[in-house]
């Protein structure tokens, strides 16, 4: 299973941005879908997850600004960031919780896409 994230890039502060990830490569089902970011010198938080069934969670630090969805027919996660802050700024991960017909059930990464957002 791969994991393509995309819509990263350098925007301004209270700008928007939208990510996009899409998972491919065999027969599998997608339970969780997230979003992680990980900046300069600190962990890798989780930012946002969604389960298949919809329901969503969120870091507070992002809560109202930003919004996660999915569309499970074309094995896709979003993630829609708006009122953007320069805290923000960060290489963005998306993450999947899959059962991969044959091989089991396991967490996938994607190759992660830059925000970065200016003053």
């Amino acid at each position: 299973v791969q994991l393509q994230a995309s819509g990263g890039g350098l925007v301004q502060a209270g700008g928007s941005l939208r990510l996009s990830c899409a998972a491919s490569g065999g027969t599998f089902s997608i339970y969780t879908m997230a979003w992680y970011r990980q900046a300069p010198g600190k962990q890798r938080e989780l930012v946002a997850a969604i389960s298949g069934g919809g329901s969503t969670n969120y870091a507070d630090s992002v809560k109202g600004r930003f919004t996660i969805s999915r569309d499970n027919a074309k094995k896709t996660v979003y993630l829609e960031m708006n009122s953007l802050k320069v805290e923000d700024t960060a290489v963005y991960y998306c993450n999947a919780d899959v059962y991969v017909r044959d091989s089991g059930r396991g967490y996938f990464w994607g190759q992660g896409t830059q925000v970065t957002v200016s003053s």
